[in-house]
């Protein structure tokens, strides 16, 4: 059996027609999700972007972060923002040792930033530049005028100028829908396919950084959501932050530029599963497509990410796996899971021989079958800030338990209503989670990382 993995940044779950969105334009996905096991409680262990990815790639939890170290040249400092241990095995190396084709394609560029070594074990690795702040391309820098066509000028402070005026000058050339990340992306996967018809067995890696931000989708996309005409500044990367930095009008086109985005990655994760049906391996290939985490939208006052509030349109994942026999197609697994649970499943698909350290997850498939319940509750950790979540609570705090929030998930889906002040034996319990999922210890730092560079400050939130 063959496996693609396929990760998409910041989708939220959400906006995506197979988990009950009836605006949103998701044909492609859905249709994957109609033949896949659908996973309707997955969450990170840990959070934001590279954690995540540190977990995919070597099955085991990036929570508590120990052995953590600043690194040169690159600004974010959360924990577990790092290389991936050397004395971690990853999925790539384990498979390329049994005979695998091994590639990633990707444009996930904080996996090539200086100390990071996200491609290793990989026999075949491209790394698409020029996203975010990716000091890319050099020569003319596009005109304030541009700059300021996209950053409403209550937010035009130099850092985000020069951040504007970096990703702008790295997409300036490009000429059509062909020229866009997605594309790029999921274009370079199915052109392998073609290119490896030989391959007796192979691994696919397909790291899609949309829908992160910028949000600039071609204009007809965002036009599926925003018609109007109405002349606003055209938001697409906003602050991470309260969001009433944005009139009415700017968080309406933002939320609909973001939309068309999602929809553009559709486009072309449809572009790459026709590849692999006419490719002939769709037959004896499993795909298993996951979200690494989703993104606010002026969701309760917010907009951007953080780890506390932890809301449910951030913490909340896209999890399916489509086997090659079509079992489980159509199921909706409501067990509470881990992202990380999924490279042990994937493993325990394709070897029988998997390294302990690879088998800190579970194999999702004694879940799917009514085997084997989900997971009792799950803890996800960005920095000192963590939630604790299982059936009946949703509670967000840090360490030491200052600052809870606590929410009943079954009357209060939406987390609306802190009860944390009236159940505070719930709160405790939650915090007794927190250490026993790390071992039982954390690293001194952690406990005052709150203020490192990439964890996010707890806020307040609004209406």
């Amino acid at each position: 059996m063959n496996c693609v993995l396929i990760i998409v940044d910041s989708w939220r779950k959400d906006h995506c027609g197979c988990y009950g969105n009836e605006w949103i334009q998701t044909p492609h996905l859905d249709a994957l999700a109609a033949e896949s096991v659908l996973f309707t409680r997955a969450y990170p262990e840990s959070l934001p972007t590279l954690p995540v990815r540190r977990a995919l790639h070597t099955g085991t939890r990036t929570y508590p972060f120990w052995g953590h170290r600043e690194f040169k040249g690159d600004f974010v400092g959360a924990p577990g923002w790092g290389p991936i241990p050397e004395k971690q095995d990853t999925v790539a190396e384990l498979l390329s040792k049994q005979g695998y084709r091994t590639a990633l394609y990707t444009d996930t560029y904080h996996q090539f930033k200086p100390s990071k070594n996200y491609a290793r074990g990989f026999q075949e690795w491209s790394w698409i530049r020029g996203q975010e702040n990716d000091p890319y391309r050099s020569g003319p820098q596009v005109s304030d005028e541009e700059v300021f066509r996209h950053l409403p000028s209550n937010q035009r402070d130099p850092g985000r100028v020069a951040l504007f005026r970096r990703y702008l000058t790295n997409v300036a050339g490009r000429q059509s829908e062909e020229d866009y990340f997605p594309a790029q992306v999921f274009r370079g996967g199915a052109d392998r396919l073609q290119r490896n018809q030989d391959a007796e067995k192979f691994f696919l890696v397909l790291d899609s950084f949309d829908p992160h931000e910028p949000w600039d989708p071609p204009e007809y996309y965002r036009r599926l959501y925003d018609d109007s005409g109405e002349e606003v500044v055209d938001a697409f990367w906003a602050p991470y932050g309260a969001a009433d930095v944005y009139s009415s009008a700017e968080l309406k086109r933002l939320r609909a530029n973001y939309a068309g985005e999602c929809t553009l990655v559709d486009r072309w994760l449809g572009h790459f599963m026709e590849g692999l049906r006419v490719s002939g391996r769709l037959e004896d290939t499993a795909v298993a497509l996951i979200s690494d985490h989703g993104h606010n939208l002026g969701d309760n006052g917010l907009v951007g990410k953080q780890g506390h509030p932890l809301t449910r349109a951030v913490g909340d994942l896209i999890m399916m796996i489509r086997m090659p026999d079509g079992e489980g197609a159509g199921t909706l697994c409501d067990g509470l899971c881990y992202n990380f649970d999924l490279t042990t499943t994937l493993l325990g698909l394709l070897e029988d021989d998997i390294p302990e350290q690879m088998q800190e997850g579970r194999d999702l498939r004694t879940m799917w079958r009514g085997e084997a319940p989900g997971r009792e509750y799950v803890t996800v950790a960005w920095g000192p800030e963590v939630t604790m979540i299982d059936d009946r609570w949703w509670c967000n705090a840090n360490l030491s338990g200052d600052h809870p929030l606590l929410f009943a998930l079954q009357e209060d889906p939406e987390l609306a209503q802190d009860l944390a002040e009236s159940h505070p034996a719930v709160v405790a319990r939650a915090v007794e989670l927190f250490q026993e999922d790390a071992g039982g210890d954390y690293p001194e730092y952690l406990k005052g990382a709150a203020g490192m560079p990439g964890c996010s400050p707890i806020l307040e939130t609004g209406d």
